[in-house]
């Protein structure tokens, strides 16, 4: 008989937590766990696990906090040391309760505790945290609830705590918001009290750890292969592209599959907040922004940033994102000899994108006049592709737009590709349609081949290849 057996029977169960009046009955068992109803009693496998972890620490000591030592040869000690601690353990324990108890007491101590398990399935895009015993998922673009949980707020806290430190970032009640990155690259966000009212919420973005390709994108039906010749020619070609979407939309994936176009040969220099970008050319230079410290100083933005990169003698400028001031240093900089520059920003549509561009151009704190600003987005950016996360969760390019010139106060654009909707969904709900071209050709085709770099005529035409 298992451990799970064998102390069960000296458990009570637990009562259930009474309903105030009024209180709505949740709709399904995961709910219940979900809206603070009754939850079971503690596993009792707990109480062992939490005596091992507490031998571990003191076996290994700080073996398990040297960041420097390879993560392969510090999880083999830590399974072969949980491995003896075992063997020696009194209490009467399955194959199966061994197994799990190693698994979690590592995922404790060298990964993320109970979210560890989700950041390594791969059908997982996303995992997020609302207090320590709420986590979802994403997976396929649907949000489910999970069972894991963590054990209270404090243990919340400490895997926070953890994943901020590695990148240099803090996060209190004094700075209760932080972005970072986990070592792979995959996106967090973490906010604390007494900012977030019901505990702790961390939101982790995962990364695939082979980025995917323009193949996998056309495979996933994000564009078509008409497109992706299109985008290769424009990268190659050195045109300014701006990829704008909404949240998850899929931009920062669209943004590294075109970095994946810039020839080899060439300086890339990015700029970003959490550097997520997974480029695989060589001459590479990364740059990461900053937060204040404690006393508000030490800041380094990402207008800093970018500043700095033109003087690094770039042959390209990718900016993760722009969301300030640092829109205007990123026109200044496509206008100034730095062409072949990509960046993305929040818009649903790319006409909302050049406000948006506008805006943040404000934002610099220049007076600026709007003809100005504009006849400078209209020379600096040439090519506007919209992302979108449809319905049916699915991520989609829906308008590759190009921007024409000026009429007047007015910033022209036409759309070279657009997502045909009216093909309908099938019978789960999924969007049939696919980029479509419109039949207009661009006028950037000279553009294109004063670089060396040819379009052929069948890419625009309905029905090509």
């Amino acid at each position: 008989m298992g451990l799970a057996e064998h102390l069960s029977q000296r458990h009570r169960p637990a009562e259930p937590v009474r309903a105030e009046p009024g209180a709505a009955r949740p709709a399904d068992a995961g709910g219940d766990r979900l809206r603070g109803a009754a939850r079971p009693g503690p596993d009792p496998l707990t109480e062992v696990r939490l005596r091992i972890q507490r031998r571990l620490a003191e076996l290994l000591g700080p073996k398990l906090y040297d960041e420097m030592g390879a993560a392969e040869e510090l999880e083999l000690q830590v399974r072969r040391a949980v491995a003896e601690l075992l063997a020696v353990e009194e209490t009467p324990l399955t194959s199966a309760d061994r197994a799990r108890i190693t698994q979690e007491v590592t995922d404790e101590i060298l990964g993320h505790g109970p979210i560890e398990p989700l950041l390594r399935d791969p059908s997982v895009s996303e995992v997020m945290v609302n207090g320590p015993h709420s986590i979802y998922v994403e997976r396929s673009g649907r949000l489910e609830a999970v069972a894991a949980e963590f054990a209270d707020e404090g243990h919340l806290r400490r895997v926070i705590d953890r994943i901020v430190s590695r990148v240099g970032r803090r996060v209190d009640e004094a700075s209760p918001m932080v972005d970072a990155r986990l070592p792979d690259g995959s996106r967090v966000n973490a906010i604390v009290p007494p900012i977030a009212l019901d505990g702790s919420s961390l939101t982790i973005r995962k990364f695939s750890r082979d980025p995917f390709t323009v193949d996998d994108l056309v495979n996933f039906g994000t564009l078509t292969r008409q497109t992706a010749e299109l985008l290769r020619a424009c990268v190659r070609g050195h045109l300014n592209i701006v990829v704008s979407g909404g949240t998850g939309s899929g931009k920062t994936t669209t943004l590294n599959v075109l970095s994946g176009f810039v020839p080899a040969e060439e300086r890339i220099v990015t700029v970003e907040d959490a550097a997520e970008l997974q480029l695989h050319q060589d001459h590479v230079v990364r740059l990461e922004s900053r937060p204040p410290n404690v006393e508000g100083r030490g800041s380094v933005t990402t207008r800093d940033l970018v500043r700095n990169a033109l003087r690094m003698r770039p042959d390209r400028i990718v900016v993760g994102e722009v969301r300030d001031g640092a829109a205007l240093d990123m026109l200044q900089a496509m206008n100034t000899g730095h062409d072949g520059s990509l960046t993305t920003l929040h818009a649903n549509t790319p006409r909302d994108a050049l406000a948006r561009l506008e805006t943040m151009v404000l934002m610099a704190g220049m007076d600026l006049p709007v003809r100005a600003i504009r006849e400078q987005v209209a020379s600096a950016v040439h090519l506007i592709i919209q992302v979108s996360r449809l319905k049916d969760g699915s991520r989609r390019i829906t308008h590759v737009t190009e921007v024409v010139g000026m009429e007047s106060d007015v910033v022209t654009l036409q759309d070279l590709f657009l997502f045909d909707f009216r093909a309908g969904t099938d019978a789960a709900g999924r969007f049939q349609g696919a980029l479509q071209p419109t039949g207009l050709r661009p006028r950037f085709l000279e553009h294109l081949a004063a670089h060396g770099v040819t379009v052929g005529v069948d890419v625009f035409q309905a029905g090509g290849r």
